[in-house]
């Protein structure tokens, strides 16, 4: 509240009158009066070298770096939402895979995680964090181009596991760099500045998906899966030659060789089991989009157009949710908002399990969305705050939980339905969240206690 005219003068008035020589309260009005300055310069010190604006739209806009890597992840989205529901339907139609065998395709996903960690640390020893970057982008591009030549069944398989596993360490990496800028120009609004440039990514999975539609019918799959090689590839184009240089935190010791590495495994610990909770609550996305379409053809006899809308309003409502969660993040704790985004997962995997018309199966996806909003906006940040001598590493390990849980999930939805059926199969990942919330309530007691 402004001071009234005026008001400011007798203040000044007042307190010349209580400090002058001699005046009974001088000696405690001249303390009190240093040590309030003091704490007022501190915290107007602090608060324009950490947050000189709130406003994450407009740090994001003012850094040449950060819009480059929202320009990057919408082109990298596009490419990879329009072909990655396509790829059954390729193995299917044009290498006549056998349907049960086509479904082992995500399985190819369990390489993941070994090649995030390795191109980790391979990120996390070279000064240039963008190089991993590039080379990832590269080896996608040949890749996505390998598969659309593909002509026997066992090579899309093959160049998943070695070629397209190696290449979701570019988004990994984008990431990291975004934790070296954010060490070196540090702001309270962190978590809005990740989820701002993360939205980008989230508008490509809205988009690619039409995209890959009209795409594909137009031209064919094989060109889909060129055009697809071309936006992976081009996703470096909005970084130019650019370099972001690794930042190194302040070390109080050089421990041996055989010290370092026992503390390496320690320190990545809890890294470990905040990306396997994740695992256990991200399962039944996959579940949702293998079995959610059939069990509203087939069971609701939901319209086309309608299922369309079924399935595209999720991605829609994490956009819209991504800033909020990070909000929410900045005021009461990322793991905290972790643990209510693994409670939504949860309602909304009741919701599937429970329903019996297609608004049940709304109210799910509104939920579920609430869940992906914070695993998108909070995800990497966290895991890079458990791991900060290694955020390469860190986001490498937690980003592939991604398609990990997807090749989990797939697993479990097929065993699920052939011994529960549709939709009671919701009901195991339901179980699974539920595990999920746990872990995240114990990680937050935990965070609490070391904080204080």
């Amino acid at each position: 509240m402004r001071p009234r005219p005026g008001s400011r003068q007798r203040s000044q008035l007042h307190a010349h009158t209580l400090t002058a020589p001699g005046h009974p309260a001088s000696g405690w009005r001249n303390r009190r009066v240093r040590r309030g300055g003091y704490r007022w310069a501190v915290g107007v010190l602090e608060g324009w070298m950490l947050d000189r604006s709130e406003s994450a739209l407009g740090i994001v806009f003012r850094s040449r770096f950060y819009r480059s890597a929202f320009l990057s992840l919408l082109v990298a989205g596009v490419g990879l939402s329009a072909a990655t529901p396509q790829l059954t339907l390729f193995l299917v139609r044009e290498l006549q895979t056998p349907l049960p065998v086509a479904g082992l395709y995500y399985v190819t996903n369990l390489a993941a995680p070994l090649a995030g960690f390795l191109v980790g640390r391979w990120s996390d020893r070279s000064q240039d964090r963008l190089l991993w970057f590039r080379i990832c982008s590269v080896v996608g591009a040949v890749g996505w181009l390998a598969m659309a030549g593909a002509t026997a069944v066992w090579m899309p398989f093959v160049i998943s596991a070695l070629a397209l596993s190696v290449a979701g360490g570019s988004m990994a990496q984008l990431f990291a760099a975004c934790r070296d800028e954010l060490s070196r120009h540090p702001t309270r609004a962190e978590n809005r500045v990740v989820a701002t440039v993360r939205m980008a990514f989230t508008t490509g999975w809205i988009l690619g998906p039409v995209f890959g539609s009209w795409f594909g019918g137009v031209f064919g799959l094989r060109a889909l899966l060129i055009a697809t090689a071309v936006c992976v590839f081009a996703q470096v184009i909005p970084l130019g030659r650019q370099r972001v240089e690794r930042y190194d935190g302040p070390r109080t010791d050089t421990p041996t060789h055989h010290a370092a590495g026992r503390r390496r495994i320690d320190h990545m610990m809890p890294l470990l089991v905040f990306t396997a909770v994740c695992v256990l609550a991200m399962t039944g996305d996959t579940i949702k989009f293998g079995y959610l379409p059939i069990y509203m053809a087939e069971q609701l006899h939901v319209s086309d157009s309608l299922r369309g809308v079924v399935i595209g309003i999720q991605p829609l409502l994490e956009l819209l949710l991504l800033p909020v969660v990070a909000r929410l993040a900045d005021r009461y704790g990322a793991i905290r908002a972790m643990t209510v985004g693994a409670v939504l997962g949860l309602a909304g995997n009741l919701a599937y399990a429970l329903s019996t018309s297609v608004v049940g199966l709304f109210v799910g996806q509104a939920l579920t969305a609430g869940l992906w909003a914070c695993v998108g906006a909070l995800g990497v940040s966290i895991a890079q705050r458990l791991y900060p001598e290694g955020v390469g590493t860190a986001s490498g390990i937690f980003l592939s939980a991604i398609p990990l849980g997807s090749a989990i999930g797939g697993t479990i939805g097929g065993v699920g339905v052939a011994a529960i059926g549709l939709p009671h199969v919701f009901f195991i990942p339901a179980g699974l969240t539920s595990l999920a919330i746990v872990a995240f309530v114990v990680l937050g007691n935990r965070e609490s206690h070391q904080s204080r």
